[in-house]
């Protein structure tokens, strides 16, 4: 089933977002990333409240990798939900996604520990695989530092939905650490030109942004075809952490997700999978959209199901 027309409110904010395009070469990049700060810190003036923020520093491969942990309310330890945030790679920021994180944080009573994870161009693929999974690692390794029960969940939208996705398959294949569960929301995995949904290419996304984004990071073809850079390359993904696969109706990257969510399935992996007909890619960081809301309760609750009050394996 698929809806007719993009929801109203959705259509608002795409439009709004269509008044600055995304860049297409290395010297209009630092103009838009400036400007998405700008736009960012205006739009994060009010922002959901949570118990408290802390900003922190991951040991990386590279360096250190900025991140900051969301708590909510209340004493004690929580589960934690270590997360990607989107932008195709190439932009996006822990500030940029804080809005969402925060609302996870209250529909879920995880802490959230968002990850600011190295950009292409200038750090293509596996900067940002290599910057995820030490956060993973190190979240799991560090539960006093993050009041933490042990529990560890990865999430992510869009491109960071395809990270969150790489580092569950990189654990389950290296034997740790524990991820109990994965939440992929719109992830860029296996799309391809003559799938449906690419007739919805435009909206949020054009294929020239797609391909754009796809020559910064893989920066070769050879580099999209591993499994840790799209992960429905993988041979099996039996062993995987459960999860939930969430897709949007007008989203060119649709069917990719689709089919990876019926892989897991195949593969015996536990998944929910949820299309929002009516939304476009990146409809959870629109602000002013109700269906926005009940999508982030909905994965809040997935999470909440999975592991608060979950005892570590």
């Amino acid at each position: 089933m698929h809806a007719d027309s993009l929801d109203p409110q959705a259509k608002r904010a795409v439009d709004r977002q269509d008044r600055i395009p995304f860049p297409h070469s290395r010297r209009a990049l630092p103009v838009f990333r400036l400007l998405e700060r700008i736009f960012t810190r205006l739009e994060n003036r009010s922002l959901p409240s949570v118990g408290r923020t802390v900003d922190r520093t991951i040991p990386g491969p590279a360096g250190d990798i900025d991140a900051r942990l969301f708590l909510p309310e209340g004493s004690g330890r929580f589960p934690t939900v270590v997360f990607f945030h989107g932008g195709g790679y190439v932009f996006g920021s822990i500030d940029s996604h804080a809005w969402l994180c925060r609302h996870l944080v209250r529909e879920s009573g995880c802490a959230v520990l968002s990850v600011d994870y190295r950009l292409a161009p200038e750090h293509p693929f596996p900067a940002a695989v290599e910057d995820a999974f030490a956060a993973v690692e190190w979240a799991a390794a560090n539960a006093d530092s993050i009041a933490g029960t042990g529990t560890i969940a990865v999430a992510g939208d869009s491109a960071g939905g395809t990270l969150a996705a790489v580092t569950a398959l990189m654990a389950a294949e290296q034997d740790g650490p524990d991820i109990a569960y994965q939440a992929l929301l719109y992830p860029a995995i296996g799309a391809k030109p003559d799938h449906p949904s690419m007739e919805h290419a435009g909206i949020i996304l054009s294929e020239a942004d797609l391909r754009w984004f796809r020559e910064c990071y893989y920066d070769s073809e050879i580099h999209e075809r591993n499994p840790y850079g799209d992960p429905s390359n993988a041979v099996d993904l039996s062993g995987l952490a459960p999860a939930t696969v969430l897709t949007a109706g007008f989203d060119p990257l649709r069917d990719g997700a689709r089919a990876y969510a019926e892989r897991l399935v195949r593969d015996g992996v536990q998944t929910r999978y949820v299309n929002y007909e009516a939304m476009p890619h990146g409809f959870l960081t629109f602000r002013e959209v109700d269906r926005t809301r009940e999508a982030i309760a909905d994965i809040g609750d997935d999470l909440a199901d999975a592991i608060v009050d979950k005892p570590r394996h």
